[in-house]
């Protein structure tokens, strides 16, 4: 924006408040928010977020990723449910609440391996492999399952030819750039 000399204003939105009966100010809206502020130290920007921009489109301003662009990034699952709507792969995936029912879950994988992973996560911070029930239990005895929202994803587990995954990024339905992360180290 400055390149182009184009006025702008930057939103931190860690924290703050929003008063319902005001007027958002005209303008074109870009919502940069991300899956894993809470990472750092910013706990309660996607919650205030999620808010801002439905007051923004409930007055009709142009939001570019919008609050569904907003779900997909935070929710895993909508993730994967929206991957599938286009006929893409994603691997077999179980939502689940509650210890007896991740481990309920693990039961459709065994005796493959699996892995855990919160809905809400981010920089893949939470990721767990796992080859056997048993360690899932153990894992489990522990109260080391964080998901922000509550929600743990139990997944079949696709290992990679080598010891990368490969993420890439669409705008639009059009291909815009691809990662390879080695994950060598664990996710």
């Amino acid at each position: 924006f400055a390149r182009q000399n184009l006025a702008y204003d930057e939103w931190f939105i860690n924290h703050g408040s929003i008063d319902l009966s005001s007027i958002p100010p005209e303008g074109v809206f870009y919502n940069r928010m991300s899956a894993s502020s809470h990472t750092r130290e910013h706990r309660y920007a996607v919650e205030l977020t999620g808010p801002l921009l439905a007051w923004l489109q409930a007055h009709g301003r142009r939001v570019i990723n919008d609050r569904r662009a907003m779900q997909l990034e935070i929710r895993k699952f909508e993730q994967y449910i929206s991957l599938k709507q286009f006929d893409l792969n994603v691997p077999q995936t179980i939502a689940a609440v509650g210890k007896d029912e991740i481990l309920q879950a693990a039961h459709t994988f065994a005796p493959n391996s699996f892995i855990l992973k919160p809905n809400r996560g981010g920089k893949g911070l939470g990721v767990q492999l796992f080859h056997t029930i048993e360690g899932l239990a153990d894992y489990l005895s522990t109260d080391s399952v964080v998901s922000l929202d509550g929600v743990v994803l139990v997944q079949e587990y696709v290992k990679p030819a080598d010891s990368h995954i490969v993420r890439m990024e669409f705008i639009g339905g059009k291909f815009h750039y691809a990662v390879r992360v080695d994950t060598s180290e664990g996710f």
